[in-house]
């Protein structure tokens, strides 16, 4: 083997090695959840809920790799219309729960099913 296919194949060796210990590494340390002992994001909003989609896309983007198993709420802290109709998309999307401030201890009871239900602050 010439020189340079050498150099390139323990480079590719290396990353490989980077990357493998990149995933495990990040599986020991990221929280993951479960029905045993749930974890919930708890985002507040507020205003125009500026943020808000970078926030929570970013969490569910933890979700797909497995990184994180955890409940999503939103909770509503005063959101003007725009910011309420950013946060219904969101849950509609699914794997989200938008919830009034006044309902949040009631979503965390430990005998709520949180996926399960969506508390809504149009009332």
């Amino acid at each position: 083997m010439t020189l340079w296919m050498e150099f390139l194949l323990t480079l590719l060796a290396a990353v490989g090695l980077l990357a493998l210990g990149w995933v495990l590494f990040g599986k020991l340390v990221a929280p993951v959840g479960g029905k045993e002992s749930p974890i919930y994001a708890v985002i507040p909003a507020s205003g125009g809920g500026d943020g808000l989609e970078h926030t929570v896309r970013g969490l569910l983007w933890l979700q797909g790799g497995q990184l994180a198993r955890c409940a999503i709420v939103i909770v509503d802290c005063g959101l003007d219309q725009r910011g309420r109709a950013a946060a219904t998309v969101l849950c509609e999307q699914g794997g989200v729960i938008l919830c009034p401030m006044e309902q949040l201890a009631d979503l965390l009871r430990p005998d709520s099913a949180p996926q399960a239900q969506q508390k809504d602050t149009d009332d």
